[in-house]
C-alpha cells in the first residue's frame, strides 16, 4: 500500500508482492527491482503460518531433481512447439505475445495460477524449472521462456486441488509421480475446468496461428507434427534433467497415438470459449485462410487445371462463404457455424468437379474420350483436359505416397530415443545399456543389409508437387476446359446441366457427429477417388470432406430443394 509509483509499462498503480519480496504489476505482470522493506519483525506465538517464502527451488539431495508441477511441464511443451513454429516461419510475436497471453489466461481461468489463495491451505509457487535459467530471477516481461507464477499474499498462486499442503502433497504424490501434483491431476474431476492434455497443446498453437491469421491450416500443423518438425511425440525427452518423470507423469505427457483433426479442432473451440476470447481478427479475401486462396493451393497440389479456380470463386461467391462474418471465429457464439478452412476449400473443389464432370462413373469418361479426340486435331493453344489421363497419373502417385506413409507409420518407434532414468546412481548404467542396444541394432542392420533411414525431409506446404517443365505430360495445370464448356448468355457453363446430390436431407442428430452418412459402396468410384485424394492431402477421413460437400450443395441448390420439398408436401395434402 505504501508503494505508489506508476508501472513503467502500463502506468497503472496496482502492485502485488512476489515470493522474493519484489513488487509486480497486477495489470501487466511487470516485475520491478524494488523490494518490500520489513517494518515489523515481531513473532506471534501459536500463529498459523499462511505464507512460506520459497527462495530457491527445493532440491532433492538424492537424485538432484527439483519439485515441479504438471502445468510447468505443459508450459515447456508449449515453449518447444512455439519455437519450432517460429523456425518454420511463423510470426515471432506468436510465442511471447499471443500464445503466452492465452496460457496466462488459461492458468487463471482454471485457477492454477493468478488466483486468490484457497483458505487454510499452504501452497507452493510455480516457476519454470530450466537448467539454463536462474529460478530466482524475475524477468521484466514474462514470456513462455521465463513465465514467473510466484505467489504473494492473496495473488499469484496455485489452486489447492493441484498443490495441497506441503507435507501432504510431497508425501502422497512423490511416490507415484515425479511431479508434485501428478496423481492429483489425474484424480481430479475436470468437468468444471478444461484439464490440460497433450492434444490441447496443439489446440493452443492452432488458436494462436488463427489469431495471427498465419498461412498454416490445422491439417498442415498436424502433418508437421507427424513428420517430426513440431515436438509432440516423446516431447518430454526435451525436459531438463532436473524434472524427473516417472509413474503417472508418463501417462500425462507420453503420447502413443497420432493427433486427430477433430479432437484438436473441437478442443480449440472449447478453449476459445473457456478463455472468453473476443472475436478473432477478420478473415478477408487477402488472407491465406480465405477459400479462394486455399482453393488455388489445393488445385495446384491436386494437379488440376488452373481454369478451375474461376469456378471455385464463382461457387464461393454464390453461396456467400467468402464473407468475413462467415469465416471469422466468434468464440462461444452458437448461432454461427464454425469453419474448417482447409476442409471447406477441398469441398468447394469437389463440388466444382461434380458440376463439370458429374463424377457418376460414366459422364466423366465420355468427356475424357471427347477431349482425347479433340487433342489429336488441336494444333493451336493448350491441350484439353482429359479426366481419364489425370486419373491414371494421380492414382499412380497417390498409391506410392500412401504406401510410403503407411510404412513410415508402421515402422515408427514409439519409445523415445533419450533413455529415461529416475536416479543419478542409475544414469550411467541406463546410458551404457542404451548404447549397447544401439550398437547391436547397427550391427544386425549391416548384416541383414537393411537400408539406413533417410534424413528427415525438409518441411513443405505441398505433399504432391507437379512441374510444367516435365515433358511426359504429367502436369495438368495449363490444360484447358474448353472441351467440356459451352457459352450461354455470355457465360461459360457446363455442357451437361444434370447434377446429383450426395444427400437430399442433412442429418440433424447431434449425437451422430456427421451431417451426412458416407459409405464408399453407396457412391460412384470417381467421387470416392476425389475424396480419397483430398483426404490424403488433408490427412483426415473422407467422411468429413463429404459432410462439407453436402452442406455446400444444400446452399447451392437451396431454392430447388425448397421448391421440391414444398411440391411433395402439396401432393401429400
Amino acid at each position: 500500500r505504501d508503494f505508489n509509483e506508476r508501472c513503467a509499462q502500463c502506468s497503472e498503480v496496482n502492485w502485488g508482492l512476489t515470493d522474493g519480496g519484489r513488487f509486480y504489476c497486477r495489470s501487466c505482470h511487470n516485475v520491478t527491482e524494488r523490494t518490500r522493506e520489513v517494518v515489523n519483525t515481531d513473532f506471534i506465538s501459536n500463529a498459523r503460518i499462511q505464507t512460506i517464502s520459497k527462495g530457491l527451488r527445493k532440491q532433492e539431495k538424492t537424485d538432484g531433481g527439483c519439485e515441479w508441477y504438471v502445468c510447468e511441464g505443459f508450459q515447456l511443451v508449449l515453449k518447444k512447439q512455439a519455437e519450432a513454429l517460429e523456425a518454420l516461419g511463423v510470426c515471432p510475436q506468436m510465442k511471447d505475445e499471443i500464445l503466452c497471453n492465452f496460457w496466462r489466461r488459461y492458468l487463471q481461468k482454471s485457477k492454477q495460477a493468478y488466483c486468490n489463495r484457497p483458505a487454510g491451505e499452504t501452497v507452493k509457487a510455480l516457476s519454470v524449472c530450466d537448467s539454463s535459467t536462474d529460478v530466482d530471477s524475475e524477468p521484466e516481461r514474462p514470456s513462455l521462456l521465463h513465465l514467473s507464477l510466484s505467489e504473494s499474499e492473496g495473488d499469484l498462486q496455485t489452486d489447492c486441488s493441484f498443490a495441497s499442503s506441503t507435507s501432504r502433497v510431497s508425501e502422497s504424490t512423490s511416490v507415484c509421480s515425479g511431479s508434485v501434483d501428478g496423481s492429483l491431476y489425474l484424480m481430479k474431476n475436470q468437468r468444471e475446468k478444461l484439464r490440460m492434455t497433450m492434444p490441447m497443446t496443439l489446440s493452443f498453437c492452432y488458436m494462436a496461428l488463427l489469431w495471427l491469421r498465419e498461412p498454416m491450416t490445422l491439417s498442415d500443423l498436424l502433418r508437421f507434427v507427424v513428420e517430426g518438425h513440431i515436438p509432440y511425440l516423446n516431447v518430454f525427452q526435451h525436459f531438463p534433467e532436473k524434472m524427473k518423470l516417472c509413474g503417472l507423469d508418463l501417462k500425462i505427457f507420453c503420447v502413443e497415438s497420432w493427433p486427430v483433426y477433430e479432437e484438436v479442432y473441437n478442443k480449440m473451440l472449447e478453449l476459445a470459449a473457456f478463455l472468453d476470447l473476443p472475436r478473432f481478427p477478420d478473415i478477408t479475401d487477402s488472407c491465406f485462410l480465405h477459400p479462394d486462396m486455399l482453393c488455388m493451393k489445393y488445385l495446384m497440389e491436386a494437379n488440376l487445371p488452373d481454369e478451375l479456380h474461376n469456378w471455385t470463386c464463382r461457387v464461393v461467391k454464390k453461396i456467400c462463404i467468402g464473407e468475413a462474418d462467415f469465416l471469422t471465429l466468434v468464440p462461444g457464439n452458437k448461432s454461427t457455424r464454425n469453419v474448417k478452412y482447409d476442409v471447406l476449400a477441398a469441398a468447394v473443389i469437389v463440388v466444382v468437379l461434380k458440376l463439370l464432370f458429374l463424377l457418376d462413373d460414366h459422364y466423366e469418361w465420355l468427356l475424357s474420350d471427347f477431349a482425347e479426340e479433340s487433342n489429336k486435331n488441336n494444333k493451336e493453344g493448350g491441350p484439353y483436359f482429359e479426366f481419364k489421363k489425370w486419373y491414371k497419373v494421380i492414382k499412380c502417385s497417390l498409391d506410392v505416397e500412401q504406401k510410403k506413409l503407411d510404412e513410415e507409420r508402421a515402422k515408427y518407434l514409439w519409445r523415445c530415443e533419450k533413455p529415461l532414468f529416475y536416479s543419478a546412481k542409475k544414469k550411467s548404467k541406463v546410458l551404457k545399456r542404451r548404447q549397447m542396444v544401439v550398437n547391436l541394432q547397427n550391427q544386425f542392420g549391416k548384416l541383414s543389409g537393411s537400408v539406413q533411414p533417410a534424413e528427415k525431409p525438409k518441411p513443405s506446404s505441398f505433399q504432391l508437387s507437379w512441374s510444367e517443365e516435365n515433358t511426359d505430360g504429367s502436369c495438368f495445370h495449363g490444360h484447358s476446359l474448353k472441351g467440356i464448356l459451352q457459352e450461354k448468355c455470355g457465360l461459360l457453363t457446363a455442357m451437361n446441366p444434370a447434377y446429383w446430390l450426395c444427400t437430399v436431407k442433412l442429418c440433424t442428430e447431434k449425437l451422430c457427429g456427421h451431417l451426412a452418412h458416407y459409405r464408399e459402396v453407396d457412391f460412384p468410384q470417381s467421387y470416392h477417388f476425389v475424396l480419397r485424394l483430398f483426404s490424403f492431402i488433408l490427412r483426415i477421413q473422407p467422411s468429413y470432406i463429404h459432410d462439407e460437400v453436402c452442406v455446400i450443395e444444400h446452399k447451392l441448390f437451396n431454392k430447388k430443394l425448397y421448391k421440391k420439398s414444398k411440391y411433395n408436401t402439396g401432393l401429400r395434402k
